[in-house]
């Protein structure tokens, strides 16, 4: 680790773009290796200096803060860049040959031994279950990345036997020179508009998972995704690939069949998984979840046995079609890791009950045309919309013809809209929050939004029953 560093950073003027937690995570291991090293930090947040004291214990290091912390960034040899920092909306041209990551990095260092994971929706997902079922065949493993834990806080856990298990963003993506040995691709829907010039670029980020394997590697997509299909066309890749399909009975890759998960790797069934009552991740999406995460885990050699029992046991993840519980008869369900309006259709269809609905959030310009066409093709009775995008779903529908038997509710707070969903839902049916829009703006993530949302239900009243 230490000599691939030094060879990136040796005799170079660096800057670190962005000290959020991947920043700070970046900051901490360059200066274990190279304490009297001098770095710049740069930062929209000209609080900076207030949450932090490292200026007065490190005079190695120099701070870029404020609206103007990109004027710079052409001073710099190197560029390592956290992922949220969008520079398409920047009026400097930047070398993009400068530019670099902590995801890029550690791709560089540790890919043979990576399976990562990336998708519009579904990846944290599929990223956990994987983790999950191959870290109860063996400790040594490992999961990083857009779950929450920054790859270089777990250099210290990783020999040359570690699997190491990644969920990838698309902005984690987007600047990388290497791909993991076995890439995942679950799907491409619109999302992020507001970080790219268009959805063309956003899903090349994406494809960046596979575009740097070599013929010894693997990639395991959704072979039913016509934008996954259309890249695979023009973009031509050296890894072998496995598809799995919940349409085609393929020869090759997972496929679903009578009730049934089915592997076929050299036209056999290599492995099957019968899907019963008992399985927590329901849903459509959550079959096709399983199948990317059942060959990724045969790659690895992984028992049958252990697959078997850890799909059967996965819980899923907080805030994804999560069951709150049963209050005055009302069964509220938190989505609020919905941020498009397909993981939105997916839960409704998956809960089937659903009497009222929450939609809305910080509008990124998503097209919510079949979002609303769905919507108005429900049982669901009572829609809920919340911020600029809750008003622009609120506006497809109301572009739609027979509209007369739902309701619509447009509410400025959460607080609002829960009271009108607690008169308004039937009793013994579901509320859902599932936004189909991101939650910055009135939120700091999504799990603020859904950990909101839960109080609001749960705390409020005390007649509730967790059924």
């Amino acid at each position: 680790m230490r000599d691939f560093l030094y060879r990136l950073i040796f005799k170079k003027k660096i800057l670190l773009l962005g000290f959020g937690m991947e920043g700070q995570s970046t900051y901490k291991t360059l200066r274990k290796y190279f304490p009297d090293y001098f770095f710049s930090i740069a930062d929209k947040d000209e609080n900076i200096l207030n949450k932090t004291d490292i200026y007065k214990k490190d005079r190695c290091v120099h701070f870029i803060l404020g609206k103007d912390y990109l004027q710079s960034v052409n001073d710099f040899d190197l560029i390592i860049k956290t992922p949220g920092i969008s520079l398409n909306s920047i009026p400097i041209s930047i070398d993009k040959d400068k530019i670099t990551s902590q995801t890029n990095i550690f791709l560089n260092l540790y890919s043979k031994q990576i399976i990562g994971i990336t998708g519009t929706k579904g990846k944290s997902t599929t990223s956990s279950l994987i983790f999950n079922i191959i870290h109860s065949y063996t400790k040594n493993s490992i999961l990083v990345g857009n779950i929450g834990i920054p790859p270089f806080d777990m250099i210290d856990n990783i020999d040359d036997k570690t699997i190491i298990v990644s969920e990838l963003s698309s902005h984690q993506l987007e600047y990388i020179s290497k791909s993991p040995h076995i890439a995942i691709l679950l799907n491409l829907f619109q999302e992020h508009l507001d970080h790219y010039k268009g959805f063309q670029e956003y899903q090349l980020s994406k494809f960046n998972i596979t575009r740097y394997q070599h013929k010894n590697d693997y990639f395991i997509f959704h072979k039913d995704d016509l934008s996954i299909s259309t890249l695979l066309d023009k973009y031509k890749i050296k890894s072998q690939i496995l598809p799995f399909s919940h349409i085609s009975k393929l020869k090759l890759g997972a496929y679903f069949n009578k009730n049934s998960i089915r592997l076929n790797i050299n036209n056999r069934v290599s492995f099957l998984y019968t899907i019963t009552n008992n399985l927590y991740l329901k849903g459509h999406h959550n079959l096709l979840n399983i199948m990317a995460a059942i060959i990724a885990c045969k790659i690895k050699k992984i028992p049958d046995g252990y697959i078997q029992e850890g799909v059967t046991n996965f819980k899923g993840l907080e805030h994804r079609i999560e069951y709150i519980g049963k209050y005055n008869d009302i069964l509220y369900y938190d989505d609020s890791i919905a941020t498009v309006p397909e993981a939105t259709i997916e839960a409704v269809k998956t809960l089937k009950k659903v009497n009222t609905i929450i939609l809305g959030g910080f509008d990124r310009g998503i097209n919510y045309s079949d979002l609303a066409w769905f919507l108005i093709n429900t049982k669901i009775k009572h829609l809920i919309f919340i911020e600029e995008a809750g008003i622009r779903i609120l506006s497809e529908l109301k572009k739609l013809k027979n509209i007369s038997s739902q309701e619509y509710f447009s509410v400025d707070n959460f607080n609002e809209a829960i009271k009108i969903a607690k008169v308004k839902t039937k009793k013994n049916s579901i509320c859902l929050l599932s936004p189909a829009a991101a939650s910055y703006g009135m939120f700091k993530n999504f799990e603020e939004r859904g950990n909101l949302f839960k109080q609001l239900i749960m705390f409020s009243d005390n007649n509730f029953d967790k059924q």
